[in-house]
């Protein structure tokens, strides 16, 4: 564990990690076990991680195509040909989709071709629609040149065979699905999805069902963790909640880790006479708690703890620290969990409305709202407050400050990640 607790004091903010150094932390002392391989169908393959690499057997498209509606030719017959002195070509037959073409075509001849089509033996360009005269008396005029090879989509341009397209580890998205399919993929091996219980804590939680009295609140932050999980790759199982009592934590954390594979929790980690989490994670085995705080506005407080190879995340209980600190710190340790591989989701580039003072030592994350102004992508930080519930929803994304500036200017460009 780390030694950035003070007894009695909170945390030694000058000891706690950069968050990048929390995460290798972590990485580096928790191993994820490796999830067995299950085959689902295509259409139900989007959002898994591929368990295998997806290579091409074959070359793809296997014979040219062409790139226009128009005329299969031979380069040389039509070369040098313009308006004023177009190339005569006999128009021989009419290439159609999803059927081979009727011959090869011969010296001074051209068929004509819709776009995809394949080219015949001895043609090796296509002439445009627009740059040919005619057509329907048996001939047709060429009016432009063309190379060898243009408007041509060559053999194997798309895809080589043997070519990785997909590799083992990818967390498949919806626009992939086309490519599988083109590989001649039914089926789908993908990892299984490992079980993540999440468990929210705190005397103050009500169901979302119910009105809330007094101090308490309805409880959001279980429904909006799992459903960041879900898109993470996840397969989520809600815990019972948990009131402010050591005994109860323990004993819903023993049961959830004898049931799922991973538990995500939030509150009971801030360090008080409320902090649960840590002792109650002490007392159900080694290595127990890896990193408890890290150098991060919001969510100062996150814990990572490992039993048995088990991982267990401690969020912040705000709502905003809690999601925060999910996307944005904890993503490489979800990735490492579900098997996915590839980097998080690139960011938007968008020029900061106003500038946003954080902490020079400290890395920042600011929730922004995206506006399209004078033609411009420009980022509005949102006021930073964790506990409001809302403050995500009206987010697009989120800005992070580096520690060792500790601000972005007005008008700077910068990277805003994603929240999906």
């Amino acid at each position: 564990m780390n030694d950035a607790l003070l007894p009695g004091r909170g945390f030694d903010a000058e000891s706690l990690p950069s968050p990048e150094a929390g995460v290798a932390t972590v990485l580096e002392r928790w191993c994820p076990a490796e999830l067995p391989v299950e085959e689902v169908p295509l259409a139900r393959a989007v959002g898994r991680v591929l368990a295998r690499d997806a290579r091409a057997d074959a070359p793809v498209p296997s014979r040219p195509r062409s790139m226009m509606d128009g005329y299969a030719v031979r380069a040389a017959d039509v070369a040098g040909a313009s308006a004023g002195h177009p190339a005569r070509l006999a128009v021989v037959a009419e290439i159609r989709m999803g059927a081979a073409p009727p011959r090869a075509l011969a010296a001074g001849e051209a068929m004509r071709i819709p776009t995809g089509g394949v080219l015949p033996e001895g043609s090796d360009a296509v002439v445009p629609q627009e740059d040919a005269r005619g057509g329907a008396d048996g001939a047709v005029e060429i009016v432009e040149g063309v190379a060898s090879g243009e408007f041509v989509t060559r053999v194997g341009e798309d895809l080589a065979p043997g070519e990785t397209v997909l590799p083992a580890g990818r967390r498949l998205r919806g626009v992939e699905m086309g490519l599988l399919a083109t590989l001649g993929w039914e089926r789908v091996a993908v990892r299984a999805r490992p079980v993540v219980g999440v468990l929210s804590t705190g005397d103050e939680l009500v169901p979302a069902g119910s009105e809330p009295g007094v101090g308490q609140v309805r409880d959001s932050n279980r429904h909006v963790v799992g459903a960041v999980l879900e898109q993470m790759g996840a397969r989520v199982e809600q815990l019972p909640h948990v009131g402010d009592r050591a005994q109860e934590l323990e004993a819903a954390l023993r049961d959830g880790l004898a049931r799922c594979d991973a538990i995500v929790l939030t509150g009971g980690s801030s360090v008080g006479e409320r902090d649960l989490t840590p002792a109650a994670i002490a007392a159900l085995g080694e290595p127990g708690v890896v990193l408890h705080g890290i150098k991060v506005k919001p969510g100062k407080p996150t814990l990572f703890a490992s039993v048995g190879g088990k991982l267990i995340i401690g969020l912040p209980g705000n709502p905003t620290s809690a999601v925060t600190i999910l996307l944005a710190v904890a993503r490489p340790v979800i990735d490492a969990l579900v098997g996915a591989t590839q980097p998080q989701p690139p960011p938007t580039t968008a020029r900061m409305e106003h500038q946003i003072r954080g902490r020079v030592g400290w890395t920042w994350y600011v929730p922004v709202s995206l506006h399209r102004v004078a033609a411009q992508t420009v980022a509005r930080p949102l006021q930073l407050r964790s506990s409001h519930v809302a403050l995500l929803a009206r987010a697009d994304g989120y800005v992070r400050i580096p520690p060792e500036r500790g601000m972005a200017a007005a008008g700077e460009l910068v990277e805003v990640h994603p929240l999906s």
